[in-house]
């Protein structure tokens, strides 16, 4: 049997931590979300069109996730904002993720280590659930 490839991300608006849950130490990826400081450009332009920009620029970010987590069987998502909502439905509506398990849970703003314990409470907990014997 293959095991399972598990994967946590702490995400907001600007950035995300993505973490695979290993036996050993944590593998840390950080993909930031594009962001374009206002110029003197933007006042020309209508406010419809500075949110489709932004629009854009967010969707190229879960794209980006999302490119991500086509790897893994298992995912985790969190963090203090709705991005982890908007991932998510994202997501399923891609039939490429019908098999991936995914589920979100709400946190505040988190350190390093925080995540990591975090990610590690969550997957230990589901893998007990699954299998009681595993330790």
């Amino acid at each position: 049997m293959k095991a399972k490839k598990r994967l946590g991300i702490w995400l907001d608006h600007t950035h995300a931590h993505l973490m695979e849950y290993t036996t050993d130490n944590f593998k840390v990826n950080t993909i930031n979300a594009l962001s374009e400081n206002p110029s003197e450009n933007d006042l020309k332009h209508t406010e419809k069109e500075i949110q489709h920009r932004e629009n854009q620029t967010r969707h190229s970010y879960y794209k980006s996730l999302m490119d991500q987590i086509k790897n893994y069987d298992e995912v985790l998502l969190f963090g203090p904002t709705s991005a982890k909502t908007e991932l998510y439905n994202l997501i399923k509506k891609d039939h490429k993720f019908d098999t991936l398990f995914i589920e979100t849970k709400s946190s505040d703003k988190m350190s390093f280590a925080e995540q990591h314990a975090f990610i590690k409470n969550y997957f230990s907990k589901l893998l007990n659930a699954v299998n009681p014997l595993y330790v």
